[in-house]
């Protein structure tokens, strides 16, 4: 049968349609073609030897089928550089990709017609023509352009047209490939998976909301019942489906509205602002955004803006409210301060080491800690005991090495701190006798583990031994133990046993032991 094959090659070529000859598959596009006019063969062209020869294929039968002689129309009919063939391919295109897709029509023409070419002559002559939407010369009565120019004259300039084109295309440049599409894909756009040439996403909101209409059918008079004239209960369940479906298509529309209304599809920009931020703006603004379905873009910014400042100022006061703790008065003194909180800030911090540097010898040692000098709390609360601590570390007896004075230490250097340590080193003594926790009377003590008592590691052995004896848990002990040191340290380091029992605020023989117990472990001192 006839093959009409579309070429493949760029735009603005010859193409066209191509007829070719169903028995030695020569090109006839040009020529004179024989079409088998009986219903067994669809569009079945021969050409003129083949149909000659009597020449056959498939289920055609020559001697027993009609068939038609089909010449080339290239003669002018409405204007004097267009003929009739190329009128009929122009008119086949536009049915076929659409009006606006000039390019795809001026392919399936083919002779070297370009897009601007061919959409000037529609406009020309079927646009602008008086007999709108037929040509001005389309009566049968009118010649047309024969008038004007004969058969051969019009083929000679149509050859010397095509053959003209076909030499400039060879001396063209090759076209270098686009590097951005131009089609309406998800590609296109800065945000991944928006067409803009749509205005849909590849992924909309409830997506798979038409799967529970597609396959719906509304036959007219189904539904109603002719004997009471009401709705059938499938033709209710189908308009209770399709109300589902349309309040799905009302929540997609109300949030690409959103989309659209505040711009959230120019991410560049909106990425560009987001970093001007700090993080406690961000995390506001990220908490407001389900106002933003609520309001226009002009108040949501105003709303966004107004939040900003409230924080700024909260930020600023509590700020100032710090500086007045310090006993800052002026904004010189702050900035000071700020800056070298800052500056502590970063030299707690841990340095960080190299992703590959994980061998021992690559890694950077770890600075050794300053030495703490005693404040003047630990010289009352732990005068009698007898270690210092030199600064390299090594524990020196007193008797055998005195500590060394410094005139910026006032004499300090050494003195271990009121719980018996200094730089997190435990000062060992000789002479210190450990406290025994006698037992109280009909008091069973306590098993404590971390099941049972989860702040359990937060105490050393002789306090978690203290809690069990007493039947005390940790927490509660911790709250008794702060409250004690704090009171403590507002008398200089020492305290009564009558207000420690009454800040426990528990059983005074609990009390006492709690007490004592401090008062060994060098922690507080007797009044």
């Amino acid at each position: 049968m006839g093959v009409i094959k579309k070429k493949t090659a760029t735009r603005g070529t010859e193409g066209g349609v191509k007829f070719v000859c169903d028995v030695c598959s020569a090109d006839i596009t040009s020529t004179v073609r024989i079409r088998c006019a009986h219903p067994a063969c669809t569009e079945y062209d021969l050409c003129v030897p083949c149909f000659s020869n009597g020449d056959s294929s498939g289920s055609h039968h020559p001697p027993t089928h009609q068939y038609q002689v089909i010449e080339q129309h290239s003669i002018p009919i409405f204007t004097e550089d267009w003929g009739a063939d190329e009128e009929l391919l122009l008119l086949e295109g536009a049915e076929s990709y659409g009006l606006g897709s000039w390019a795809e029509i001026a392919n399936h023409i083919g002779g070297y017609r370009t897009k601007e070419e061919v959409r000037d002559h529609y406009i020309s002559t079927y646009i602008d023509s008086p007999n709108f939407p037929l040509p001005e010369l389309a009566s049968p009565k009118n010649s047309g352009g024969l008038e004007k120019i004969s058969r051969e004259d019009f083929q000679a300039r149509k050859k010397r047209r095509i053959e003209d084109r076909r030499e400039a295309a060879k001396n063209l440049p090759p076209a270098t490939p686009k590097k951005k599409p131009t089609a309406s894909v998800p590609a296109c756009h800065e945000v991944q998976g928006y067409m803009p040439g749509r205005m849909e996403f590849e992924t909309e909101y409830a997506n798979d909301a038409e799967e529970a209409v597609q396959h719906m059918q509304f036959d007219p008079g189904d539904g109603f019942d002719p004997r009471t004239s009401e709705l059938e209960p499938e033709m209710k369940l189908k308009l209770t489906v399709m109300d589902i479906y349309n309040s799905r298509l009302t929540a997609r529309a109300e949030r690409k509205k959103a989309i659209f209304e505040h711009k959230l599809l120019e991410y560049r920009k909106n990425a560009a602002l987001d970093k001007k931020r700090t993080k406690e703006e961000k995390d506001l603004l990220n908490k407001a955004k389900p106002f933003a379905r609520m309001m226009n873009h002009q108040d949501f910014e105003d709303f966004c803006n107004g939040l900003v400042d409230e924080l700024n100022l909260r930020q600023a006061i509590a700020q100032l409210q710090e500086w007045r703790q310090m006993r800052i008065g002026d904004l010189r003194s702050g900035e000071k301060y700020e800056a070298e909180k800052a500056h502590r800030a970063n030299a707690m911090k841990p340095q960080s080491i190299g992703q590959f540097d994980r061998l021992a010898s690559a890694r950077q040692p770890k600075a050794t800690p300053p030495v703490e000098i005693p404040s003047a709390a630990a010289a009352l609360t732990a005068p009698e005991l007898p270690h210092s601590i030199t600064q390299n570390g090594a524990h020196t007896p007193s008797s055998t090495s005195p500590p060394s004075r410094s005139p910026h230490t006032n004499g300090d250097v050494g003195k271990p701190l009121a719980n018996g340590s200094l730089n997190g080193t435990v000062t060992p003594s000789t002479n210190k006798q450990r406290f025994i926790i006698q037992p109280l009377a009909n008091v069973q003590p306590l098993t404590l583990n971390n099941e049972n008592a989860t702040d359990l590691h937060l105490l050393t052995k002789e306090e978690q031994q203290l809690c069990s004896m007493l039947r005390i848990m940790p927490k509660p002990y911790l709250v008794m133990k702060e409250h004690i040191m704090k009171e403590a340290m507002k008398q200089g380091g020492n305290l009564k046993k009558k207000v420690a029992r009454e800040i426990c605020r528990i059983d005074v023989n609990k009390g006492s032991r709690i007490y004592d117990f401090f008062v060994n472990s060098g922690w507080i001192g007797k009044a």
